[in-house]
């Protein structure tokens, strides 16, 4: 049976059909319908976990919850004007967006300027020195270096606790080497790479708009991190924050990639990030083609 038959099936034995505009009554029901069944739903799970095997009709019972849960389903799409079948299909998206997609999978994606002059593309390997410096007020300073030269400005955290977020431009150097991404890093103080052989490009995917989004990224996942350790420990990224990414790049070439790869790409950065923060100095490498980034002491040990 598809969704949209029984969608139907179901609005045929409504007993409260919405009767205007105003009919707060009627969508209330299958709302309230739908929370008590999931309630039915958890007593009948409890009771399967007090008394084991011995609750011999607990899958029957499951069915018959979960087929009201989905006539309340039903017919609160129908009350909402949704069709259950773009339903399912919006969700079977969201949740291969979410999890279906994994790290290797990023070997399939273009390098976005792969097919750009040379001196338009980002470097396929870096490796970007880390300094920092206590300053004469007392806060801790950072400067980035590739090849002798200043890479970037000298960042302080702008904030009245060290929090770290002086080393942010590593989320962008890892936006850059897991999804060969980063309008900042184009910039004449960074690469100095951006694609004007392009008039669109440069203006659209290379610039001001575009960076500050990159920005806006870094402060997004900063802020989510400062919640849960930084990601120390973590193995998943909520939803929500991935969402707003996505939303942020809906109009960015950066748009191909998933809120999986995404995840992948903030757990990866703040990984590095972990390790700059506690050593305050060394290298970080990135290797575009094998979509990768590590951070090595100064001793030469990496992370």
């Amino acid at each position: 049976m598809e969704f949209s038959e029984y969608q139907k099936s179901a609005e045929a034995t409504d007993q409260a059909p919405v009767k205007g505009a105003d009919d707060i009554k009627a969508l209330i029901l299958p709302l309230l319908g739908l929370a008590g069944e999931s309630g039915s739903l958890l007593t009948h799970y409890k009771r399967f976990l007090r008394d084991g095997e011995a609750y011999s009709i607990f899958r029957d019972r499951i069915a018959e919850e979960l087929g009201d849960i989905l006539w309340n389903v039903a017919n609160i799409a129908t009350k909402t004007g949704l069709d259950l079948n773009d339903v399912a299909k919006k969700n079977t998206q969201k949740i291969n967006d979410r999890w279906h997609d994994n790290a290797n999978s990023l070997f399939g994606l273009k390098l976005f300027d792969e097919h750009f002059p040379k001196h338009e593309q980002f470097p396929r390997y870096f490796e970007i020195e880390v300094v920092s410096e206590q300053m004469s007020d007392g806060k801790m300073h950072v400067q980035l270096f590739q090849n002798g030269n200043a890479f970037g400005n000298e960042l302080s955290d702008n904030a009245q606790v060290d929090d770290g977020y002086r080393f942010h431009d590593v989320f962008h150097l890892s936006f850059l080497a897991v999804l060969c991404w980063s309008p900042v890093l184009r910039g004449k103080a960074f690469f100095n790479c951006k694609r004007k052989s392009d008039a669109e490009i440069d203006e659209v995917q290379d610039g001001g708009r575009a960076a500050v989004i990159d920005e806006a990224i870094a402060a997004l996942i900063f802020a989510e991190a400062t919640k849960n350790s930084f990601f120390d420990g973590v193995e998943t990224v909520e939803y929500g924050l991935l969402r707003t990414i996505k939303d942020l790049t809906a109009h960015l070439e950066v748009s191909v990639c998933s809120g999986k790869q995404w995840e992948h790409t903030i757990l990866e950065g703040f990984r590095v990030w972990r390790a700059v923060r506690c050593h305050g100095k060394g290298r970080i490498v990135g290797d575009l083609n094998a979509r990768t980034i590590s951070f090595v002491r100064g001793d030469s040990a990496t992370t």
